[in-house]
């Protein structure tokens, strides 16, 4: 009988692994196949390299769209990377027990609020603030990393939390028997061997800052123009796509999943980057 469950399971664990396989497979050839045709018919440089986007006039480059996605994730991750490896530090080495059953439900409750809240709380408070003491009329680059900074806190938070206290106990008594401080020893000896662990975080920050678009569209200012300043708007991948995709037709909705496609070979390669660096991190 147990052999006959186990068989089960074994089939269920196949089967739910093969649609997981299918599901992505689909998107692929999706996003693809109907992606690909705009970019021959616009030309490949041409649309990626282009600084005008008119829809209008058959003018199709996404050349500021993708670097109002690099701006804004590489702003995200200058302002959430510090804070959310030492905030997971300090909870998993150094937090009190009754601080930590505070700590932690806030952090579960920032994973949990849902992208439009963000965006209705960088609309009320971070616009009029960065209006007020900076130059521009709020809707930023700066903005929207300071906005997207805070809602990857939770991912890196979490995952580093995890890797940290994941390290084996005995690296750190090692390192307090060698003579070595309590911060001495977390900082030399745990947390490098949760490096892998704390990449995983970084890299999943950088997929949510790169993929948001609701809370982003909310406060970036929206505007199809490469910047030349953080305070001024900026349109990214994500944004462009929601913004058009109700009402394109005919080379303007191709244009728009080839959008896709492009931010989709974005993730790819930092999915890729992060497993040769974790290759690499295991071989050394």
């Amino acid at each position: 009988m147990n052999k006959v469950k186990e068989r089960v399971m074994e089939g269920v664990f196949l089967l739910t692994a093969i649609v997981s396989i299918v599901a992505v497979a689909l998107i692929c050839i999706f996003l693809f196949a109907n992606g690909f045709p705009a970019m021959q018919e616009i030309g490949l440089w041409e649309f990626l390299s282009g600084k005008v986007w008119k829809p209008t006039n058959n003018i199709f480059g996404i050349f500021p769209m993708i670097l109002g996605s690099i701006y804004v994730t590489g702003g995200a991750l200058v302002i959430g990377v510090p804070v959310g490896i030492l905030m997971s530090i300090f909870m998993a080495r150094f937090c009190p027990a009754k601080l930590y059953r505070v700590l932690k439900p806030i952090v579960d409750l920032l994973a949990g609020i849902p992208s439009i809240v963000y965006g209705f709380f960088g609309l009320v408070v971070l616009v009029p603030f960065i209006r007020e003491h900076f130059k521009g009329n709020g809707q930023s680059i700066l903005t929207a990393s300071i906005l997207l900074g805070i809602m990857i806190l939770p991912t890196i938070i979490g995952v580093s939390e995890s890797a940290i206290r994941a390290v084996e106990e005995s690296y750190y008594e090692g390192a307090l028997a060698l003579g070595a401080t309590h911060e001495r020893s977390v900082f030399t000896v745990i947390v490098p061997a949760a490096k892998s662990g704390i990449m995983a975080a970084v890299v999943l920050g950088v997929g949510r800052a790169i993929g948001e678009t609701m809370a982003v569209m909310m406060v970036a200012g929206n505007q199809a123009r490469v910047p030349d300043s953080i305070f001024k708007g900026v349109r990214t991948l994500t944004a462009n796509i929601v913004m058009e995709m109700g009402y394109a037709t005919d080379l303007h909705r191709e244009a728009l999943i080839a959008t896709g496609v492009v931010l989709f070979v974005f993730i790819l390669i930092i999915n890729i980057s992060f497993s040769i660096l974790k290759r690499r991190t295991k071989e050394n």
